[in-house]
């Protein structure tokens, strides 16, 4: 039990006391005086959360990262590659007993073909080369 509970155990045992001293007669006022003061906590926890949440996305936006996207997992990309090379065995056997080779080979361009977009998608910078340097930065490779 934290310091915040037993406060708030004290503030009910008063407030029962006070209700067995007072009577009946004040018993709503001080049901709403004690609610009052537990939704004043509430109220107090709710805001700190909100706060330290708005704390920890300005961090992330300061930093320049991107938060984590769920679709991003090492799950998603194992599980697209083994159903890529599942579905790939159908495939090439309609592609190669259609067309034969011509056939076989558009199925592979397409298989392929999904695949680098999946890997475009998943890595952003993948397909795109060096990246261009700032100004007044030499490389490694000038002289």
């Amino acid at each position: 039990m934290d310091s915040h509970d037993a406060e708030l155990k004290k503030e009910l045992n008063a407030t029962l006391q006070a209700r067995r001293e007072l009577g009946d007669e004040y018993e709503s006022a001080l049901v709403d005086s004690f609610l009052e003061k537990v939704d004043q906590r509430i109220d107090g926890a709710v805001e700190r959360r909100v706060r330290r949440q708005m704390a920890e996305q300005q961090m992330v936006v300061a930093r320049g990262s991107r938060g984590p996207k769920p679709t991003d997992s090492w799950g998603e990309r194992f599980g697209f590659g083994i159903v890529s090379m599942v579905l790939a065995i159908p495939l090439s056997a309609i592609g190669g007993g259609l067309a034969h080779l011509p056939g076989l080979l558009v199925a592979w361009a397409g298989i392929v073909g999904v695949n680098a977009v999946q890997a475009a998608r998943t890595n952003p910078g993948l397909f795109g080369g060096r990246r261009h340097q700032k100004s007044g930065q030499n490389s490694e490779w000038e002289g």
